[in-house]
């Protein structure tokens, strides 16, 4: 790329630049995530046991300790830390980049030296790494879920069309935040409580349906909701997923997704100025 040339705002080139670039930010992603791992003697396996550690101390505390239940008429002590775990790993994946994003940037200095070095993947990377986990997570809610209740439901094969809407619109903040985070270092401060913030407004610990109807609309506002409760819909009810809802939420990310491109690529060139 020559330093002169106009970066493209387009949002096709959010596709072109993700096929272009694949191999590189399959080769980066790979890095990232075992290089999280790195030292450590089961390495890459504790990517499996995390959550699978974390399953089982919500069963515990949620199911024994405080005898959860969730608002479905069921006894069930492990039907609450399977619903709960579901909504920490969508919440999860969304607060994992948006936390890491600020930073992108500024850890990666080398490459914004290096003007022939696409930056915008740099968010995919992230985002790479954060779906790798996101996956094993599910795997060990999958198997958590079938010695339980000796069943899965079909219906989980929609799992991937529910998150894509998640992914493009984290996407689009991941972007934003990147290249904000190199003028104002105080983003990445904000970006925890943000998310953290976002945890407990979104019905991770709670079903929707047990607030007022006045504040259901509210809290319909939030992105994470739609997503969570399809993803309870599709693994834990076997029920199919809302078509209409999904193509809303489809389009609002395409949008937040090019908006965040599209600021990334008009600020990017002030990076090496500034770092």
């Amino acid at each position: 790329m020559n330093i002169n040339q106009p970066l493209s705002i387009n949002p096709s080139q959010i596709v072109t630049s993700f096929i272009k670039n694949r191999q590189l930010i399959w080769q980066l992603t790979k890095r990232d995530v075992i290089g999280r791992y790195k030292g450590s003697v089961l390495g890459l396996a504790w990517s499996f046991f995390n959550p699978l550690i974390m399953l089982v101390i919500y069963t515990f505390v949620f199911s024994i300790v405080f005898k959860a239940r969730w608002n479905t008429g069921s006894d069930s002590k492990t039907e609450f830390a399977l619903v709960l775990f579901i909504g920490m790993i969508v919440h999860g994946l969304l607060a994992e980049c948006i936390n890491r994003a600020p930073t992108i940037i500024i850890t990666n200095v080398s490459y914004v030296k290096k003007v022939v070095f696409p930056l915008e993947i740099l968010p995919w990377v992230t985002m790479g790494a954060t779906i790798f986990h996101t996956l094993v997570s599910f795997l060990v809610w999958s198997l958590f879920f079938i010695l339980v209740n000796h069943s899965f439901n079909w219906t989980a094969l929609f799992l991937p069309l529910i998150l894509l809407p998640l992914i493009l619109f984290t996407m689009g903040f991941a972007w934003l935040l990147a290249s904000l985070g190199v003028f104002l270092r105080d983003i990445s401060q904000i970006t925890g409580v943000f998310t953290t913030i976002l945890l407990f407004i979104s019905p991770v610990f709670y079903p929707i349906s047990m607030l007022p109807e006045k504040y259901q609309i509210i809290l319909y506002v939030n992105p994470l909701t739609f997503i969570i409760e399809q993803s309870r819909d599709v693994l834990m009810w076997g029920k199919l997923p809302n078509w209409q809802g999904l193509g809303i939420a489809m389009l609002i990310s395409l949008i937040v997704a090019w908006a965040g491109f599209a600021w990334f690529q008009k600020t990017r060139r002030g990076f090496a100025d500034v770092l």
